[in-house]
């Protein structure tokens, strides 16, 4: 067992050694299974559902059988991968990566709009162009179901475990996370990180200053300063930009209950929904833009939030409909353009229509 396995064993990927049990464990589970069929055969009735439990694992132990690396496992993932932003997209672009040393790991910080879309479409323009794929930081409020603990430590996903209240086991917590991801970069593994906890569901891309805080806890325990330990994590800044959100609407009314009832109750597996609902919605043309390494000097957790959000800002790619939201009138605004908002608008209250509104013209106006 080396010292990865051990120190870090509760938040860590499954390495190659692990990736069979580990599929063997999905292809076993039941609720995994049953959420395929419903996937998939949505409108067929329950008892053909039921008949094909068996047939589904046999399918799946098939196909998934032969996965034995980590490696394996992301080919696999990167056909389901493309095949989806093909039915669901306009086209991705990728910009900034030819600027980047496919030898070097780094720390890739990005706005945070789609709980699997945004470290997906990330490792898809790595892999595409001669990059390692990511290692992915994910919030514990993710993992409910055992099945989705498999398959995110199965694609390279480490745990963020943000659940934790108790001052000293939080602490505890920081510290490994801290220390797992400069491990990861010192061993040559590149982690992807979202600038906050949660989306921006408003639009508005701003940087946590408490997960820098969190990178230099590590720094502090190997008495290392701020800026110098900064520099050491080749930290890159990413802007992605939906031309559409296919939670848009969920995002909003949430958004106007909180701001009317001072609270949003959340069911148990909505964050799952809105997973499923990402990936599978349609998201019009999707931007990737990787921004300059940050190497000069930021001796303090709120200046580098400002120079990561300063990057993301100026990198996020507007379209037509950030344009018509921010009401500015252009000629790329069309007819259409206008319709699709409206008709969005339509179906909202009046506080989340200016919600709605918001989340598409704030990027215009963070460029401002």
């Amino acid at each position: 067992m080396n010292s990865e396995q051990d120190v870090y064993q509760e938040i860590r990927p499954y390495n190659d050694s692990e990736i069979s049990g580990a599929i063997d464990r999905l292809i076993c589970d039941q609720e995994f299974v049953n959420a395929i069929i419903n996937h998939r055969f949505a409108s067929k009735p329950v008892w053909l559902k039921t008949l094909l439990s068996p047939f589904i694992k046999v399918m799946l132990k098939t196909k998934w059988g032969k996965l034995k690396t980590v490696k394996d496992v992301q080919l696999e993932i990167e056909k389901y991968l493309a095949n989806t932003l093909r039915k669901t997209t306009d086209g991705v672009s990728f910009e900034g990566l030819e600027s980047l040393d496919s030898n070097v790991p780094y720390l890739f910080i990005s706005n945070h709009r789609d709980i699997a879309m945004d470290p997906a479409v990330i490792n898809y323009g790595l892999h595409h162009s001669k990059h390692k794929t990511v290692r992915i930081a994910i919030g514990d409020n993710l993992l409910k179901k055992p099945c989705a603990t498999e398959l995110m430590k199965l694609n390279k996903s480490f745990i963020v475990k943000r659940s934790i209240k108790a001052p000293r086991e939080l602490m505890k917590a920081l510290g490994q996370l801290s220390s797992y991801i400069k491990h990861s970069l010192e061993t040559g593994n590149s982690i992807w990180i979202a600038q906050r906890e949660g989306r921006a569901k408003d639009g508005n891309d701003v940087t946590e200053p408490a997960i820098l805080k969190m990178f230099h806890v590590e720094g502090r325990k190997r008495k290392v300063a701020f800026n110098e330990y900064i520099h050491s994590l080749n930290i890159v800044p990413v802007a992605i930009s939906y031309e559409n959100d296919p939670c848009d609407l969920d995002k909003a009314r949430e958004l106007d209950e909180k701001l009317n009832n001072g609270s949003y109750q959340k069911t148990e597996f909505e964050d799952i929904e809105s997973i499923v609902k990402g990936i599978v919605g349609y998201k019009g043309k999707i931007s990737v833009r990787f921004g300059r390494v940050i190497d000069h000097n930021v001796d303090k957790p709120e200046e580098l939030a400002i120079e990561i959000d300063k990057q993301i800002h100026e990198l996020y790619k507007l379209y037509p409909v950030n344009l018509y939201a921010a009401g500015i009138e252009d000629d790329s605004v069309s007819d259409k353009v206008k319709r699709d908002f409206d008709e969005k608008l339509s179906q909202l209250s009046d506080g989340a229509k200016e919600i709605l509104i918001d989340m598409y013209a704030n990027p215009v106006r963070n460029k401002a």
